[in-house]
Parts: structure tokens; sequence; C-alpha cells
């Protein structure tokens, strides 16, 4: 059986956000940022591989990654932010996998960012997403 494979995981991930919105960069900002301003930033770890059980077949699959949202004002991000959370709230269809709901594991207050004119606020939010085959 062969290992388990990220994209299908960064593809369900993706779709949910788009499906809500956002729209999303993968490692940055997206290419084209709407009118409003609001967007979302994923980063993803490599994830891991685990046993399922005992005989040590490795088809279990942990992913964590974070949702970094932005936009021009701390209101639109915290609007954002319940867009992410109803997105990312029920199971997520993994192809060719089971996969758990995505728990939240929460991140820091809004933040200002007076690096960039005119400043824009964010929020990373950090999730983990298992699955199995």
């Amino acid at each position: 059986m062969a290992a388990p494979d990220i994209k299908p995981h960064v593809d369900a991930i993706t779709a949910a956000l788009t499906g809500a919105g956002l729209t999303v960069g993968d490692g940055g900002a997206p290419a084209s940022i709407p009118a409003t301003g609001i967007y979302a930033v994923l980063y993803f770890d490599p994830g891991r591989s685990v046993s399922e059980s005992l005989a040590d077949q490795r088809t279990d699959f942990h992913l964590s990654f974070q949702v970094t949202l932005v936009g021009p004002t701390a209101e639109k991000v915290r609007w954002a932010s319940q867009r992410l959370r109803d997105a990312l709230h029920g199971p997520l269809t993994v192809a060719g996998r089971n996969a758990w709901r995505p728990e939240e594991d929460g991140g820091p207050p809004v933040q200002r960012d007076d690096d960039v004119s005119p400043p824009l606020y964010y929020l990373p939010v950090q999730y983990r997403l298992q699955s199995t085959a």
C-alpha cells in the first residue's frame, strides 16, 4: 500500500474555504486580492503517516495547517473567521480517504500589521486534520 498523499487533503481544505466564499492563497497572498480586501492564506506542514495498528500499516495520516485570515479591518477579519469556522465545521471530503472533522487548535487574537500601508489586520488559526484509508 502506498503512503498517504498530502494533495487530496490540501485540495479538500482549499475547496471547503473557497466554497465558503473565501479567496485562498497557498503559502502567500492569492494572485488576485478581492475588492473586499479579505482573503485567507493556507500554510501546511508535510503531514505524518501513522500506524493504524500494531501491524504497522501506515495508512493513517495527520496534517497540521494554519489559515491566516487577512482584511482591512478587525471586524472583517472576524467575519472571515466565522466563514472559516463554518467551512471546517463538518467532515471534509478527501479523495480516496475517510477524514475526521478538522480540529481547531485556535490562535492568537486579531492583530494589526502596521508594516504595510494601509495597515491590514490578520488572524492565524491552527487546525489539525486526520484521515485513514
